[in-house]
């Protein structure tokens, strides 16, 4: 069956480079074809890419560290589709993973079936300054997470990302963009979703998850849609700031990290519902090379433990704390970079979790932006102020 698909689509791609009447930005990292019909009334953009990584851990067992523990790693191997349909006013964009993290999460809520859809979603420019988004995609969550995962400075995203995100999920968003004067942007966003994260198929088994988002540009727009890149790679002229505000609410969230992590199921096989809010304020600023990104979390939950109808627990607990993630960059003109990074998680006592921190220092090396480049890592964690753990990472993205 999987043959059979990819067999389908590499025919698709063949016909579509066969018969282009246009094709146009076909050099490396502006996507492997670009068609536009003769007639104008659609557009493809395909760009597969693939991240793989190396990483060794050693964990510290009190007197020294023990023997590292290696991995080779295919992270992210997409196929990424976009371009319009009818009118350039209505946009598309289709993202499939293939990797073995990208499918994996199969549960009885999507019939255990792999996980193959990131993005599926329209989004129709219905008015001036107006978008309505419909289908699968990313909320308007932190920064660090609605910032593509090709456009990292260092080879993965924050533990604070890891566990207060609040990732992607199926509804419908409403943006628009305010002029304030003076260079002064404001950009707003709404969405419903779901609530259950990605590829759900069995139907919404709480309430529904809202979100809104709140963009301050002070300085105006950054070079290249910056505000959601990290790293200064366009060497901004002039200072740029971005300042965000994400307040979400889950109505009846039925899992432990509100639309992600384990469903919360009881003992008579229902599942546990309870409200979940999470609150991010983060800011973005570059200015001649320098780059600098930090974030704030705080989720918190109406009744975070989960108990049966007898009074007993279940194990499961929501996921309630507070963390802060800050790094900062300088880009040289010789396309190489250096970030350092620190992130903590504060978890409530509820959640009989330990506090933990991480200290990172990376280096990048751009080939032609983030399209190509070399990156590797080095992180020193601790957990509860004690037990700690040494990481080296190294990796490299090719994004066509």
């Amino acid at each position: 069956m999987k043959t059979r698909y990819t067999l389908v689509l590499l025919a698709f791609i063949t016909c579509l480079a066969a018969n282009a009447q246009e094709i146009s930005d076909t050099s490396f990292g502006k996507g492997l074809i670009n068609f536009t019909a003769k007639d104008s009334t659609f557009s493809v953009k395909f760009a597969p890419r693939i991240q793989a990584r190396y990483t060794a851990n050693w964990d510290h067992n009190g007197t020294d560290y023990d023997d590292a523990d290696l991995n080779f790693l295919i992270r992210r191997a997409r196929l990424k589709f976009s371009g319009f349909a009818y009118s350039p006013k209505l946009k598309y964009k289709i993202e499939l993973g293939l990797s073995n993290r990208d499918i994996s999460g199969a549960n009885d809520y999507n019939r255990n079936t792999p996980r193959y859809i990131l993005d599926a979603v329209i989004m129709w420019n219905f008015a001036e300054n107006f978008e309505l988004w419909a289908g699968q995609t990313k909320l308007p969550g932190n920064v660090e997470r609605v910032v593509s995962s090709a456009n990292l400075q260092l080879i993965d995203r924050s533990i604070l990302n890891s566990r207060f995100n609040i990732d992607r999920d199926m509804g419908v968003q409403l943006r628009h963009k305010t002029s304030l004067g003076d260079g002064f942007i404001m950009k707003e966003k709404l969405a419903i979703s779901q609530g259950e994260g990605r590829n759900v198929t069995e139907g919404n088994e709480g309430g529904l998850q809202y979100t809104a988002r709140l963009d301050f540009l002070p300085f105006g727009e950054f070079a290249s849609k910056g505000d959601y890149s990290q790293g200064d790679l366009k060497r901004e002229a002039t200072p740029k700031l971005m300042v965000g505000l994400t307040y979400d609410f889950n109505n009846d969230a039925v899992k432990t990290r509100s639309n992600l992590g384990s469903y919360m199921t009881l003992s008579d096989g229902s599942l546990y519902e309870t409200n979940i809010t999470t609150f991010f304020a983060d800011a973005m600023f570059k200015y001649k090379g320098f780059a600098f990104m930090g974030e704030y979390a705080n989720r918190d939950a109406e009744n975070a433990v989960a108990i049966n109808a007898d009074g007993t627990t279940t194990g499961d607990i929501v996921s309630v704390g507070n963390a802060f993630n800050a790094q900062v960059s300088y880009f040289f003109k010789s396309n190489y970079e250096m970030t350092t990074r620190y992130s903590t998680i504060n978890y409530d006592n509820i959640t009989g979790r330990d506090k933990q921190a991480q200290y990172t220092l990376g280096v990048s090396k751009y080939v032609v932006g983030h399209k190509l480049k070399i990156q590797a890592d080095i992180s020193y964690g601790t957990v509860a102020g004690d037990t700690d753990n040494v990481m080296l990472r190294t990796g490299f993205d090719l994004h066509f």
